[in-house]
């Protein structure tokens, strides 16, 4: 039953196979890919510098976000991850040892979640360690000494009046500038979070969309191509909107969200022309085994990373870590409605790529 489902699967890549046609359909798809990149991510930043100070700005972020949140979700479950299982599913690897002996997508993807659990710890330990050397270093020069009596006791009464008025005075002041710097601190501490999310999830989708560059890039199958640049155009808008989402609530400086905004945008064209450019040099072919090996183990990889972003870092940091959202169940119910319609958008393009 196998051999012939794989015969099948063989005569139907054959028939598809056109190297002028898909040739002419990646070169279309550059265009066509770096424009949407570019209007996905730059959508929400431009529009935070607009709104920034705006009575609703706060919560139209917030809800922008999680509607980011669902499609990255949507886009580790529903896209990457049933490609990689695909791939190391494939008759040409399927019946090779070791591959038919273990699920190696589900153990990629799990040490894809672990990775970037490590690296998420690693780097929030030295946000706090900061915190913390700052805070330190604010406090270190409050201390009192033993008041020594310089008054002549003239009237007691008077003396001790004066004393606990004073005493009163600078305990409010030193309470006050104590709250004003853990205050500024915690908004601190929160800023360089927020930032980290928006680097380690670029990281994560900048690694999945050089994957998919190269792998569209290298391909012959116009049968594959033709749908995958129509659903990659709005793919890249909702994945855009996600990460600048997050990028323009981490307030990062124009040169750094130019720079955050160009490496998304430019990432999967240039994946595309580096397929295009491998093919040509050394006539590798996409469907052999050891390339649906590599595209397997990238993509659980990739995956995994994604899906632990999505609900560690973005999911759970929103609904359950937000002030704004913990004092609005409106606001909530709506973030949750977004999520749902985000995670919808991208499982509905997975019909057609």
């Amino acid at each position: 039953m196998m051999s012939s489902s794989c015969l099948v699967d063989a005569a139907r890549a054959l028939a598809c196979r056109d190297g002028q046609a898909a040739s002419n359909l990646k070169l279309v798809s550059i265009f066509f890919i770096f424009f949407t990149s570019v209007v996905g991510i730059t959508l929400p930043v431009l529009l935070s510098k607009f709104f920034h100070g705006k009575q609703a700005y706060d919560k139209a972020l917030l809800i922008i976000k999680c509607f980011a949140a669902g499609v990255i979700l949507s886009t580790s479950l529903v896209h990457v991850l049933p490609d990689a299982f695909g791939a190391l599913g494939n008759c040409q690897v399927a019946s090779r040892h070791p591959w038919k002996d273990f699920p190696f997508s589900g153990l990629i993807t799990l040490i894809g979640v672990l990775t970037a659990l490590m690296v998420d710890l690693a780097a929030t330990s030295h946000v706090d360690g900061q915190g913390n050397s700052h805070s330190h270093g604010h406090s270190s020069g409050k201390s009192t000494g033993k008041s020594h009596d310089r008054y002549e006791r003239i009237d007691a009464n008077e003396e001790l009046e004066i004393v606990c008025k004073s005493a009163k005075e600078s305990a409010i002041a030193i309470v006050a500038e104590e709250s004003g710097e853990e205050l500024t601190n915690a908004e601190e501490l929160m800023k360089m979070k927020q930032r980290l999310v928006s680097q380690v999830l670029e990281i994560g989708i900048i690694f999945h969309s050089v994957i998919i560059g190269v792998t569209m890039g290298m391909s012959q199958n116009k049968c594959t191509i033709r749908p995958l640049v129509a659903a990659l155009s709005f793919h890249q808008i909702f994945e855009g909107m996600g990460l600048g989402g997050c990028i323009a609530q981490a307030g990062f400086g124009f040169k750094t969200t130019l720079y955050m905004c160009l490496m998304f945008s430019v990432t999967t064209p240039m994946g595309i022309l580096l397929g295009m450019a491998i093919f040509s040099v050394t006539g590798y072919d996409d469907s052999s085994a050891n390339a649906l090996i590599l595209e397997g183990l990238l993509g659980s990889l990739s995956s995994g990373i994604l899906i632990y972003m999505a609900l560690v870092d973005l999911i759970a940091l929103d609904f359950f870590h937000s002030k704004l959202m913990a004092s609005d169940s409106m606001l909530k119910k709506v973030s949750f409605v977004a999520l749902v319609l985000g995670s919808t958008s991208m499982s509905v393009l997975a019909l057609w790529a």
